[in-house]
């Protein structure tokens, strides 16, 4: 019965940033639960849809870049021709971005609001209609600890900023929506060992702080983040929208 209830058979699922990283293995969290699977990115040179369609997943690969505005229309349009419904969206597009406020220019500024806040709310915006015509939807999307404490040692304002908008926006819809029975849900993930994470030399001293300030003692892998979405965007979690979980190993426990 239990497990029952994290089966996505005949689900939609639209995954942005999904060609590699936490997108891919949520990618593959649900399409091993039964749905079927639209990702998008701005190209797929890591091979993510032959690395899904090899593990039997029915999977289509749009590719386009979110900043462009008319992009996540077209995105919700292809998946509507293709499936005819959107069960899922998992907005997983983002970009991190350091530096030093006083020096950190306009340009820095505007590829992180762009891609992680405005990206965000175009795809929820372009998908919702969809949802309320069938009677139900799941959005989930990606945060941060970055949204939730100033972590260190790494200096980051605007990607922090940019995190903690995703946060609010993931309770305000859950909350101007609940009623169209559409759930809305974040993670916050903490270090996670991606692409993302691989820092270059002149910035590796700053895993042991990372690893030090985690309980755990480790970053996170990307199935991990994966595990906690499948949960979120299934039946299993039907009484939880509003919700922003922390997969963090501990480290905003302190």
């Amino acid at each position: 019965m239990f497990l029952d209830k994290f089966n996505l058979d005949n689900k939609v699922a639209l995954i942005t940033g999904g060609s590699r990283g936490i997108g891919l293995s949520i990618a593959h969290a649900l399409g091993e639960a039964g749905a079927k699977l639209v990702l998008t990115s701005r190209s797929d040179s890591h091979g993510a849809t032959e690395e899904l369609k090899k593990a039997n997943y029915d999977v289509s690969f749009y590719e386009g870049d979110l900043i462009d505005r008319s992009v996540p229309q077209k995105i919700v349009d292809f998946t509507l021709e293709k499936h005819d419904r959107i069960d899922i969206l998992v907005n997983n597009s983002g970009v991190a971005q350091h530096g030093d406020t006083e020096k950190f220019n306009d340009d820095l500024l505007d590829k992180i609001m762009d891609l992680n806040v405005d990206a965000v709310f175009r795809m929820c915006r372009s998908a919702i209609p969809a949802m309320k015509k069938q009677g139900e939807g799941v959005i989930l999307n990606i945060g941060s600890i970055s949204g939730l404490v100033s972590n260190i040692p790494q200096p980051q304002t605007a990607y922090n900023a940019s995190k903690a908008a995703v946060h609010m926006m993931t309770k305000s819809l859950a909350s101007d929506y609940a009623n169209q029975n559409i759930r809305v849900n974040a993670i916050a993930p903490g270090y996670v060992r991606t692409e993302m994470t691989n820092l270059p030399k002149e910035n590796e001293h700053w895993y042991p702080t990372w690893n030090e300030l985690t309980p755990m003692k480790r970053m996170g892998e990307p199935h991990e983040i994966a595990s906690a979405a499948l949960f979120l965007c299934s039946p299993a979690s039907s009484y939880v929208t509003g919700e922003v979980l922390v997969v963090d190993g501990g480290y905003t426990s302190r």
